[in-house]
């Protein structure tokens, strides 16, 4: 009970994660699967009342489908992603067929057991493994399968756990009267050879995750990672390096450049002082770059949440180039945190803060853009000190950029909104910050920046009319409405 109730929970969070990982809008993948998947649950509940014989054999056959189709789940879809035309279908198909084939085996199980142990004792002992198995699922899922293993090959082994409890099954039924000595051995056959196709699975699942990415991402993969908290591809299409987080575009070498200067120049040239820098996010080191350019910076504390960016762009030779070498700089402190809780518990002010967060595509990351938050940056910004954040495009979802400028202005804060055309991007919006009014820049102190020229510093702090302020709520952890014109806003251009 326990096995079946945590590979049914892994299969639930793999194809939730496929979904979001090849269809983006996490909410809405998460929502829909979850939703879909324990409809089919009730399904195969009550499709159990019509097995009426043989409930042992039954329950070891839908144990071993289960184990099959649940666990060449991810892998199969992965692969098949980019050559089949109905492939959202054909995943919501394979979300209720493994979502039946799960709600049919406790049902089966409790009957089967039911000659063994008192009705009301039997119910507790199956719904209690059952939700023990649920967080069990949980942490393997967060914890050890993906970070380890990555989505294909966790599915799998959540798979060969389910032809496990199969094979075992095959002995602890054994003497039943429903089933015979040569059904059991046929059935023990059965899940062996179960047992060994997933095994073989295992060894090449990665494949599948490799088939995805080729049919996914342009040019040249440079190196394909899950890491603990995403799926990370670094490509090379003529020379134009390109990293995309859980299929969303993070840079491109090409024009980088572009939105670094951008997030970080102004913000400095108008801060009193910069020797204190905390940038959050920006684990590529590319902002990091750009801060290090000024000489009296005197420390960078740069914090990311996910360990595996800071340490591919701390030790790719492709990367350590294109970031100058800022992550091994003896000026810059990495940390792998929650940047918001690094604020809340710091003690520390800074001159600068550079806020260089994903777009707010769910509410993890939209809690990094709330009034709570901004709350906090207030506090650690010195006085005197700037602050500038990416706010995504205010051309392409204008009421997600403007709240994120009403929601800096509820803090108590002074913002002064301002946007540059970033060619990968379109035209991007960023927002500078501070405890004060501020004036435009109308220049950059410093020499050899690529993009920067005081023409394109008088056109940035100007909005054409399809960008202009539009009526908005104010962002908070309880209402999150940020995250919703930011994924309504996207849904209208794709």
């Amino acid at each position: 009970m326990l096995a079946i109730a945590t590979s049914g929970l892994i299969y639930e969070l793999s194809l939730a994660a496929v979904a979001s990982y090849l269809l983006g809008d996490t909410v809405h993948q998460f929502s829909l699967v979850i939703g879909v998947y324990l409809s089919a649950l009730g399904v195969g509940a009550y499709l159990s009342r019509s097995v009426q014989r043989r409930l042992s054999l039954t329950f070891i056959d839908i144990e071993l489908s289960t184990a099959l189709i649940g666990g060449l789940s991810s892998p199969v879809l992965l692969s098949l992603f980019g050559s089949v035309a109905a492939w959202e279908p054909l995943f919501y198909a394979v979300v209720s067929l493994v979502g039946i084939l799960v709600g049919l085996e406790l049902p089966l199980l409790i009957r089967t057991l039911e000659h063994r142990l008192e009705l009301k004792e039997l119910i507790a002992k199956a719904l209690s493994f059952d939700y023990a198995g649920a967080l069990l699922g949980s942490l393997a899922f967060s914890f050890v399968l993906v970070p380890k293993l990555g989505l294909s090959r966790g599915s799998v082994a959540s798979g060969i756990v389910n032809s496990l409890v199969g094979v075992i099954s095959t002995w602890a039924l054994a003497g039943l009267p429903d089933i015979s000595k040569a059904q059991l051995r046929a059935a023990r056959v059965r899940a062996l050879l179960v047992c060994l196709v997933l095994l073989v699975a295992f060894v090449y699942a990665d494949r599948a995750t490799r088939v995805s990415d080729a049919a996914l991402y342009p040019g040249r993969i440079l190196h394909a990672e899950q890491s603990r908290y995403q799926h990370l591809v670094l490509t090379d299409s003529n020379q134009e390096l390109r990293l995309f987080l859980n299929g969303h575009l993070q840079f491109s070498s090409r024009d980088e450049h572009r939105y670094h200067e951008a997030l970080v120049h102004p913000a400095l040239t108008l801060a009193r002082a910069r020797k204190r820098v905390f940038i959050g996010g920006g684990g590529d080191g590319l902002a990091a770059r750009e801060v290090l350019r000024w000489p009296d910076v005197e420390r960078v504390v740069l914090v990311d949440l996910d360990p595996a960016i800071t340490s591919l762009f701390a030790r790719d030779p492709h990367l350590v180039a294109l970031n100058n070498r800022s992550l091994l700089d003896p000026k810059l402190a990495i940390r792998n945190a929650d940047a918001a809780v690094q604020l809340r518990d710091s003690v520390e002010q800074y001159d600068v803060l550079l806020l260089d967060f994903p777009d707010p595509t769910h509410y993890g990351i939209g809690k990094l853009y709330s009034l709570e938050f901004y709350r906090t940056l207030k506090q650690r910004l010195a006085v005197g000190g700037i602050a500038a954040l990416q706010a995504t495009s205010p051309l392409f979802a204008p009421a997600a950029y403007w709240c994120i400028v009403r929601t800096l202005e509820a803090a108590g804060l002074y913002a002064l909104p301002y946007h540059v055309f970033v060619p990968s991007f379109g035209d991007w919006g960023f927002v500078l910050v501070s405890h004060t009014p501020l004036q435009k820049p109308d220049r950059i102190p410093l020499e050899e920046l690529r993009f920067l020229t005081p023409a394109v510093l008088a056109a940035a702090f100007t909005f054409p009319p399809l960008s202009a302020p539009v009526p908005v709520r104010i962002n908070r952890f309880d209402n999150q409405a940020l995250v919703g014109y930011y994924l309504a806003a996207w849904d209208r251009w794709d």
